[in-house]
């Protein structure tokens, strides 16, 4: 027995005499208890050992599992010294015996850390204080400053959909905590707008006495623009002076502030009588604290967690050669800067990620700007501490300036030259950084970052093949699991327990890194619930049986890739004729998508139709789209494109790029279903048969392009679809060789992560047979 092999066995005596200790207390927490000693004993094992190699790396390299006993930021270990890394909701006896309640985030050196999931922080806020008393103190504060509305976006500085706590003012204010959503607060009312994902959770969350839920979208229900021109209106009558607008000018989008300013204007002319030209304006509060801020007792701090180098054979392309394709794009629009905002662009930009930052999202605060002289990211200092970071960044040339003075060099590049022009999206910038820019010197268009982004390079495409393989493998361990739990043990399990298991088989696989957006596990009712999360304690936590479906929507982070899924599962020896009809369909619509093939130029809202065809055959449908873009290693969802039945996004599909495929049906009260796989757009050569993904020769189709390129989907997702809930005969023949096609797939790639005789292995190959024709 080795040093090494020899303090893992003390140390794992001792945490499982602590976990016994804890189980005797209670029954629920002892499964789940040692499961997860069992499982972090075996990982850590692997790390120890100095001779020990993963069961998978990818292709493009060999990598040795470390574990690290540095401080987080070394984010050398791909376990970090747990299989429970990155998840949600519950609580769990750390290994030193005190109560640690999950979180998706664990540093390194958590052993004897007690971890607080920001979210969890940001919703025990929320819930002290009621919100006739966050009103009551808002409207004080909103009196003081002089303003009639207030309006309090679920955006950061960034615009990101997924924001630091300390930005989640929204979720604070409403005590709803969805991604999506922008409450307005006026004297005497308050509203909250959000889309079709989140009806049902806003509906549960708000206070009905004294918010009213505005469902975006649905007929009658005003935009925010056209509602405040409205209110505008009714206020200039009555008091004859101008509505005053607050908001925070780096938490709103610039094109925002744009379409305001356009529906004031617009009601004006429409009022009749000597009306001035605006009857509202926007008051920006500049050099106030943000109104939410001023009532936030305990609002958490700005994180300031140190970047990571993406290395190069996940990259695939150096800081400086995307710098110099950018700066070639920056001289045919003669621009003189081009600002950055987003922080997925910044961190594809300059090759680095971060932990922590912003939760499930390997990025950092930051901004980042471009010249003819001069490559800047702003930041604070911690960021770039560790001297491999600092070193990669004066390798490609790149200044460190505080995070601060973005506005200033602006200001300030715009009077060294009168020429000189900014290159800024105002969809994707706030608009404290484009009201300094005059109309004349701004280029408002798409920055380079979002195209090179989207479509991906061979190292980052290989990367997330690779990333969907160990993801498959996760997931074979992690049904067999479930299964057994259900079926043969015959026990219920918590929607909080799904989803730390399931994160913990993905801890396990090598480069992992946390999840990559917070798990929905809903049972029953609660997968009608689009972006449902589970917590502890909660009144909507349910328990899966075999009476009830469950909708399982995650997805993890690799160091090479990210992975998002969904599944519908039903343990049921009978399932019900109309829930397997309805499953089928979801079924018919994700092959309809992924067996298409389209020409080049093609926007994805023309696919749309395909994923709902059969759901429309008998007057179903769902409200969310269809598809949307995913980073290499980066945010899960990512733009410029989308598969949507709204025709508002015309960004053209383009090999290169991923998207999902996840059409649904969710019946409200009762259960949902959705079905998801992740695609690569891959290019049909005029000469190549299509093969529609895998299906065997004789299916094969020709494809006439006469000069023009069509374009396929390849397969990235690799997790078998349960076969049980589909109804044959509503399948095509085509329908059911695209599934078997699928299955082998599947087998084939996932099963060599596997050991032999294993309850993983045995599920796979039992999941992945031919499906029964009748």
């Amino acid at each position: 027995m080795t040093l090494s092999s020899l303090a893992l066995s003390v140390a794992a005596t001792t945490t499982s005499t602590t976990l016994k200790k804890q189980s005797s207390r209670n029954s629920k927490f002892s499964t789940l208890a040692l499961f997860f000693v069992a499982t972090t004993a075996s990982s850590a094992a692997r790390a120890f050992s100095s001779s020990s190699t993963p069961t998978f790396a990818p292709r493009h390299h060999h990598q040795r599992l470390l574990l690290s006993t540095s401080s987080r930021s070394s984010g050398d270990s791909p376990l970090n010294n747990s299989v429970i890394y990155n998840t949600r909701g519950g609580s769990l006896t750390s290994f030193v015996g005190k109560k640690l309640s999950l979180s998706r985030r664990f540093s390194s050196t958590q052993i004897e850390q007690e971890v607080v999931s920001e979210m969890d922080q940001v919703k025990e806020a929320a819930s002290k204080t009621s919100a006739a008393e966050k009103l009551a103190l808002m409207r004080q504060k909103m009196e003081e400053n002089g303003v009639d509305v207030y309006l309090i976006p679920s955006d950061d500085p960034h615009l990101s959909e997924y924001v630091p706590a300390a930005y989640m003012r929204r979720g604070f204010l409403t005590d709803f905590h969805g991604s999506a959503g922008t409450a307005l607060v006026t004297k005497d009312d308050a509203y909250l707008w959000t889309d079709s994902r989140y009806f049902n959770e806003a509906t549960l969350r708000l206070d009905a006495d004294h918010w009213t839920l505005m469902k975006q979208g649905q007929p009658k229900v005003p935009t925010i623009p056209k509602f405040l021109a409205d209110l505008a209106t009714t206020h200039y009558t009555a008091n004859s002076k101008p509505l005053k607008v607050g908001m925070d000018a780096y938490v709103h989008a610039a094109s925002f502030a744009k379409e305001l300013n356009e529906a004031f204007e617009g009601a004006a002319k429409d009022m009749e009588g000597d009306v001035p030209t605006t009857i509202a304006a926007i008051d920006t509060l500049d050099g106030k604290q943000n109104l939410v801020d001023s009532i936030w007792e305990g609002r958490p701090d700005l994180p300031k967690n140190p970047f990571r180098v993406h290395p190069m054979k996940y990259a695939g392309m150096t800081v400086q050669d995307k710098v110099a394709k950018i700066q070639s794009e920056m001289t045919e629009k003669k621009a003189t800067m081009t600002v950055f905002s987003a922080l997925d662009d910044i961190a594809y930009l300059f090759n680095v990620r971060c932990m922590g930052d912003v939760e499930t999202c390997p990025i950092g605060i930051a901004y980042a700007t471009i010249s003819k002289d001069e490559v800047a990211i702003y930041c604070d200092p911690e960021k770039v501490a560790p001297a491999d970071v600092s070193e990669h960044m004066k390798e490609a040339g790149v200044t460190i300036k505080p995070y601060g003075d973005i506005v200033s060099d602006i200001e300030s590049h715009l009077s060294a030259g009168k020429k000189n022009k900014v290159w800024l999206d105002n969809g994707r910038s706030n608009y404290a950084l484009s009201r300094v820019i005059p109309e004349a010197a701004l280029i408002d268009a798409q920055n380079p970052v979002t195209a090179m982004k989207g479509c991906k390079n061979e190292a980052e495409m290989e990367g997330m093949r690779q990333a969907h393989i160990v993801d498959g493998a996760a997931m074979a361990h992690f049904m067999a699991w479930l299964e057994n739990a259900i079926v043969v043990e015959g026990r219920t399990v918590s929607e909080v327990e799904v989803d730390e298991v399931l994160t913990g088989f993905r801890a396990k696989q090598p480069g992992f890194k946390e999840v990559s957006f917070p798990t929905i596990a809903g049972v029953g009712a609660n997968g009608a619930i689009v972006h449902y999360r589970a917590a502890e304690g909660s009144d909507l936590l349910k328990y899966l049986d075999r009476t009830q479906p469950i909708l399982i929507d995650s997805g993890g982070q690799y160091e090479y890739g990210t992975t998002d899924v969904t599944r519908t599962w039903h343990f049921a020896e009978n399932p019900d004729e109309e829930f397997r009809e309805l499953y089928t369909r979801v079924l018919k619509g994700n092959i309809g998508v992924d067996s298409m093939i389209f020409p080049e130029n093609t926007p994805g809202f023309v696919l749309d139709v395909f994923a709902r065809k059969a759901l429309w055959e008998i007057g179903k449908d769902y409200g969310h789209g269809t598809g949307h873009g995913v980073g290499a290693a980066l945010n899960v969802h990512e733009g410029p494109h989308s598969i949507s039945p709204r025709w508002g996004n015309k960004e053209v599909l383009k090999a290169g790029m991923v998207t999902s495929n996840e059409p649904g049906f969710y019946d409200d009260g009762n259960f949902g279903i959705r079905i998801e796989n992740l695609l690569e757009i891959l290019e049909v050569s005029n000469s190549d048969e299509a093969t529609n993904g895998e299906e065997p020769a004789a299916k094969k189709q020709k494809v006439a392009a006469e000069g023009k390129k069509f374009l396929k989907f390849g397969k990235l997702t690799l997790i078998p679809i349960q076969k049980n809930l589909i109804k044959v005969e509503i399948m095509t023949e085509d329908e059911l060789d695209w599934l078997d096609s699928y299955h082998q797939e599947v087998l084939q790639k996932v099963k060599p992560l596997l050991e032999e005789g294993s309850p993983a292995m045995e599920w796979l190959v039992k999941s992945c047979e031919p499906i029964k024709r009748d």
